[in-house]
């Protein structure tokens, strides 16, 4: 599912709010979850599962066209941890 159609499903669930309003409301969403995450806040939902960040070390890495070393700078990439709610959904047991 894309952005566009959570908008559109959500819009066709509640004929009560305008389109326009779906679609502010789902982005100030999305923005709150990636500005947390940006100061290093972590983000759960519950029963869905919980955004974080976590630190992956510099290291020497290796080119694999070259074989040529390279230097890999520190980063901070996104996680997610599926809730209990949604890991039981998918294999079936809810």
């Amino acid at each position: 599912m894309i952005r566009s159609e959570l908008i559109q499903k959500i819009a066709d669930e509640n004929p009560h709010l305008y389109q326009r309003d779906v679609e502010r409301i789902v982005n100030t969403v999305f923005e709150e979850v990636t500005d947390a995450m940006a100061r290093g806040d972590r983000v759960e939902l519950r029963g869905f599962g919980a955004f974080s960040v976590k630190q992956r070390d510099a290291r020497v890495g290796r080119n694999p066209r070259t074989g040529e070393t390279v230097h890999v700078e520190e980063k901070h990439v996104p996680f997610f941890k599926t809730g209990k709610l949604l890991r039981d959904r998918l294999n079936g047991k809810a």
